[in-house]
């Protein structure tokens, strides 16, 4: 239980570190912004959509008398939407990351430099980086969508899947943002998506602390917007931590 709590303080002092470091806090906001207009775009229309969706989903249904017909579609709706929700939250940082790449690596170069020691770079150009940023996005995106169809369903189970699965989903969602955010440290580390992908398995509860209290501030879009630059900070520290790097989780005063 004392990871869940160290994990939390991570993202508690990433949010401290760009509040000290203005300029980096106002730059790393631009992304997000991009993306949030983007992303709010696509979940009007499926809120307008939804509907349709749902009916066009249980023909089966077209005869079924109320309140059942209505009682069926309206869950599937919300179903629908949530599933897309789900998918917005885990999705926004791995996309506002690839639109802000060379800036949030810069930020998490200067947090490293902060807390001392040897400043990680990966020498590779910026189009190899980007690369390797979407490739490894996509491979994470596909194991969320194996967790959220799996949710999904099990969102049709009675009582559990009021219950049990949001939280479960809440879960998924706070890991594979850690992941993401831990990527841009660990990536000029040198460190592979598997092998990540090993160190955050090893240190679970330290990655859901850092990561569920984010994925339930995302779920508010302006709250992502102005999270985001801490959140690559904070992450960074984290990244230190699971890597065995001494002096992690120090932030150091802003320089002169």
């Amino acid at each position: 239980m004392r990871d869940l709590g160290a994990g939390f303080g991570y993202l508690i002092k990433g949010q401290r570190w760009v509040t000290g470091h203005g300029r980096w806090f106002g730059l790393g906001l631009l992304p997000g912004l991009i993306t949030l207009l983007l992303y709010a775009g696509a979940l009007v229309g499926l809120g307008y959509g939804a509907d349709d969706l749902a009916q066009w989903a249980t023909p089966f249904a077209d005869g079924w008398s109320s309140p059942w017909l209505g009682l069926l579609r309206t869950t599937l709706t919300v179903l629908v939407f949530a599933f897309g929700l789900f998918l917005a939250v885990i999705t926004f940082t791995a996309v506002t990351l690839l639109v802000g790449q060379p800036f949030y690596e810069s930020l998490s170069e200067e947090v490293d430099r902060a807390e001392g020691g040897k400043v990680p770079e990966s020498g590779l150009p910026l189009w190899r980086e980007l690369w390797i940023s979407a490739r490894d996005s996509v491979r994470v995106l596909l194991r969320v969508a194996l967790y959220a169809v799996l949710l999904f369903a099990l969102g049709f189970v009675p009582v559990a899947g009021q219950t049990v699965v949001p939280l479960l989903g809440f879960c998924v969602t706070g890991y594979f943002l850690a992941e993401e955010l831990t990527s841009v440290a660990l990536q000029r580390r040198g460190i592979a998506l598997k092998d990540r992908l090993v160190l955050l398995r090893g240190r679970r509860l330290l990655v859901l602390g850092f990561g569920v209290p984010l994925g339930l501030a995302f779920l508010v879009p302006l709250v992502a917007v102005f999270l985001m630059p801490g959140a690559v900070a904070g992450a960074t520290l984290l990244a230190r931590r699971l890597v065995g790097e001494e002096g992690a989780g120090t932030v150091l005063p802003p320089r002169a």
